[in-house]
């Protein structure tokens, strides 16, 4: 069975594609139907990488749906659109029933150049005998999971270097070396007509 989606999100590709790449915006997105948790040794990784990630889930973040494996591959095609690939699979629990999960998200400039986000989502899967009876709740689920995606749209950025300690430090000496000329710029001058 297949869940395809497309939509314009109000933000700019770079920041779409820094999105897909954080965890912290996975969570979001599932929240509250689902709620995840890493598996791996320390925790969920700042931004994804390409490899495996095992999480556990939960209904509402109360009814144990089991463990899954998150299989992830990166790629940009020759004509700019960059895609997250999952072919993970489900380890334990009511994720086991999902026997093929095939899950790609891809980013690119809105056609109509408007500078926003041309995102679509294709999902994939097969539960066998139970794929009918599974689709309903993973199509309600996208839908969902969609709407938070454009709802969140709008607050992602992308600034380069802007979570760099180097770039921070940088802005921090700037502003105490501007903070420190200010002040000499108000000290008196010695001459009553304040010209230096």
């Amino acid at each position: 069975m297949r869940v395809l989606l497309k939509e314009i999100l109000d933000c700019t590709p770079d920041a779409a594609w820094r999105a897909l790449a954080s965890p912290a915006v996975f969570r979001e997105v599932s929240a509250p139907l689902m709620s995840v948790e890493s598996l791996e040794t320390d925790g969920f990784p700042t931004t994804w990488s390409p490899g495996e990630h095992p999480v556990t889930m939960s209904g509402l973040g109360l009814v144990p749906l089991g463990e899954q494996m998150i299989r992830l591959n990166m790629r940009t095609t020759k004509n700019g659109v960059r895609i997250v690939h999952d072919t993970g699979n489900g380890v334990s629990g009511a994720m086991k029933a999902v026997t093929h999960w095939d899950h790609s998200m891809a980013i690119s400039p809105d056609p109509a150049g408007t500078g926003k986000t041309l995102y679509r989502d294709q999902l994939i899967f097969s539960a066998g005998p139970a794929t009918l009876a599974v689709w309903p709740g993973l199509w309600a689920f996208w839908q969902l999971r969609m709407l938070r995606l454009k709802a969140l749209a709008p607050t992602w950025r992308y600034d380069l270097g802007a979570d760099d300690p180097a770039f921070v430090a940088a802005g921090a000496a700037e502003a105490e070396r501007a903070e420190h000329e200010a002040e000499r710029a108000a000290e008196p001058t010695g001459r009553e007509d304040g010209l230096a």
